[in-house]
């Protein structure tokens, strides 16, 4: 598949930004739709995509890159941007935001210099390029030195998610650690925080009031925070998890979607109902 460089489309967050709520989209002109064959087209593919999808199995994707601005645009405009902004890098910079419909993610994958290589439109319970976050990782560290001396808590911190994590990997049992409800210092979060190491998926979730979720260089494991309107820390865990519930859309939202684009297209598509 070949795709071209986009550089007039919707803008896309750089990760992380602001905590603020979204606003809902404004919905096009329905004239301006009908004209607009790509838009149109697409339309329809997701209308058949969330009847399809159903919770585990394979993501259905719609390639845009082809398409004209102006029904991308159309297509941004309908679509909104939702609760969940991840930002991927690697080999390739993926800037993902999910729309107002649960489990719709529009994907721009960029270069270096920032512009978009390809766009593309995915049906999932969560992104398909969320399953390249651990590609790199490795063992966590649960060696002593100088430094976990003098820091008692970190250690058996450190014992405990990589066994959990061993655990996992063997027979899928998933793990969580609270840190909100144990006597670590701001040390000791460091230092784990720094064996666990930082891998390359950040996101931000408005779903449940505002939560920041990055993945480590641990397999299978995330740091999960959660802000107040404040933007105070009043939830800091780890969970050890494929992808942590924060950012996954269950079946029934994506049924939720399909029921909720029909109500959004039923002014513009009269004439095929």
């Amino acid at each position: 598949m070949s795709v071209k460089a986009w550089e007039d489309g919707p803008s896309y967050i750089d990760m992380p930004r602001s905590m603020d709520s979204y606003s809902a989209p404004a919905i096009p002109d329905p004239e301006k739709l009908q004209r607009l064959d790509g838009a149109r087209e697409t339309m329809r593919w997701l209308r058949s995509a969330l009847t399809e999808q159903r919770d585990g199995l394979q993501p259905l994707l719609a390639d845009l890159s082809g398409l004209d601005a102006d029904s991308r645009e159309v297509i941004h405009q309908i679509l909104g941007e939702g609760e969940v902004s991840i930002s991927c890098s690697g080999e390739a910079t993926a800037r993902i935001q999910e729309s107002v419909l649960a489990g719709v993610w529009r994907i721009l994958y960029v270069d270096d210099d920032e512009k978009v290589v390809a766009d593309l439109l995915e049906v999932a319970p969560y992104p398909h390029v969320l399953s390249v976050a651990f590609e790199d990782s490795r063992p966590l560290d649960t060696s002593t030195d100088e430094d976990s001396v003098e820091l008692p808590n970190a250690m058996p911190i450190l014992v405990e998610l990589a066994e959990a994590a061993r655990k996992f990997e063997a027979d899928g049992t998933q793990h969580s650690i609270n840190f909100t409800l144990l006597p670590t210092t701001a040390e000791e979060l460091e230092f784990i925080e720094d064996r666990l190491g930082r891998g390359p998926v950040n996101i931000l979730s408005r779903a449940y009031g505002k939560c920041q979720v990055f993945s480590t260089l641990t397999p299978n494991t995330w740091w999960v925070r959660y802000y107040n309107g404040m933007d105070k820390l009043i939830l800091n865990t780890i969970e050890i998890v494929s992808v942590p519930g924060v950012v996954t859309a269950a079946e029934e939202d994506l049924r939720d979607s399909a029921i909720r684009l029909e109500e959004i297209l039923e002014p513009y598509w009269q004439d095929e109902a």
